[in-house]
């Protein structure tokens, strides 16, 4: 098939670039011809809460990438629609999870759909964001009214479609496993690469950092008394979307200032290894949720890990068999942090993990992907 996916891959950064870069390649392998038209100009500048929204050093080898999306210029929708359009791709692939990149989307979308042949199939992150703005409903409708078909990666998602679209063909696949960041390595060389002492055990938590990942139930449940003796410390890696002092000052209240360890940058890709092989347990604390990209990292490193009852972590993780699944406040992180070093279950759950994991692979995303399109097509027929 010849396939056209649209939105961020490198040189921009992050989960969605990564993800799309390995569906990608996926794609590639099964023998479709696959171009990625990414983004001139992705979020101004001002609208990114982060330091900056590119990454530094090569792009990924074997893939076509297309830098010709202006996410706020609508003659630019116009031009990259005529384009995409012209070159009658059987299938045309979105990733959505902002309804910011709604108008821009959709716009692509409807004029594509023009030519009688491609199929526009979205995958869905979220169609409800966890942080509300104005126009999330509208924008989201738009987009949403241009879509042949969809895949959810939870069904909380899922569900979420229907609201806005009831007669499409939707396919529930969860978040492949994110096996693009290199081999785990061994944890005393891991250690060693992030300068940490080996003799500790550490809990990781990963990912930018906004209100809705709750970290801060995270430090409170680290600051209960009962830990403080167990030789544990706690990783917090990955750049602050928000104002980081609110966090800082609170262990600096616990007097915990040696015991928490903030790695506050973004964390490249070849840095990805040495925090999952350094760490025991990954941690989750999210206030709400649908699915997690760093859910599927530490699957492929093969750690438990500590998720809250919200959104679709309840049902990528196993409770009591690959970590544990908590209500989303102090108390009940504690619990499992305690039980997890107090009754040694690092071994039991990590090849617990290793075997749940084959569930989440990206031969199943694909074909999940074909099945979409091919329900489309016969939707079509039927007409």
């Amino acid at each position: 098939m010849k396939i056209i996916i649209t939105g961020s891959v490198y040189p921009y950064r992050g989960g969605l670039a990564a993800y799309k870069e390995r569906l990608a390649h996926e794609l590639v392998a099964e023998g479709h011809d696959v171009t990625i038209f990414t983004f001139s100009l992705q979020y101004p500048s001002f609208l990114f809460p982060g330091k900056t929204q590119y990454v530094a050093g090569d792009p990924p080898a074997g893939l076509n990438i297309v830098r010709k999306v202006n996410s706020i210029n609508p003659f630019n929708w116009i031009a990259v629609a005529r384009n995409i359009r012209k070159q009658k791709p059987d299938m045309l692939i979105f990733k959505y999870w902002l309804p910011f990149m709604g108008p821009c989307f959709g716009t692509i979308a409807r004029m594509v759909r023009r030519n009688r042949h491609t199929k526009v199939i979205s995958i869905f992150d979220n169609v409800v964001p966890h942080e509300k703005r104005p126009g999330d409903r509208l924008f989201t409708k738009y987009f949403i009214g241009a879509v042949d078909g969809a895949i959810a990666m939870s069904e909380s998602v899922f569900n979420d479609i229907f609201i806005f679209k009831k007669n499409i063909p939707v396919k529930l696949n969860p978040h492949p496993v994110f096996d693009n960041f290199g081999e785990p390595i061994g944890r005393d060389e891991a250690v060693k690469q992030l300068g940490l002492d080996g003799s500790f055990s550490y809990i990781l938590f990963f990912g930018f950092i906004r209100k809705y990942k709750g970290l801060d139930l995270l430090i409170d449940a680290f600051a209960n008394n009962e830990l403080r003796n167990r030789n544990l410390k706690l990783i917090i890696a990955g750049e602050f979307y928000e104002e980081d002092t609110f966090y800082k000052n609170k262990a600096a209240a616990y007097g915990l200032e040696n015991d928490i360890m903030f790695f506050d940058r973004f964390i490249n890709n070849d840095e990805v290894p040495a925090f999952f092989s350094a760490a025991d347990i990954v941690a989750q604390p999210y206030r709400s949720a649908t699915q997690s990209g760093v859910t599927q990292i530490a699957y492929h490193f093969e750690k438990p890990m500590i998720v809250t009852n919200v959104g679709s972590l309840s049902e990528i993780v196993p409770d009591g068999k690959c970590g544990y699944v908590v209500n989303p406040e102090p108390d009940s992180i504690y619990m499992a942090i305690s039980d997890f070093f107090a009754n040694n279950r690092l071994k039991e759950f990590s090849e617990n993990v290793k075997e749940e994991k084959k569930k989440y692979s990206w031969s199943a995303m694909t074909a999940s992907l074909i099945d979409v399109y091919n329900k489309c097509s016969e939707n079509d027929n039927k007409k």
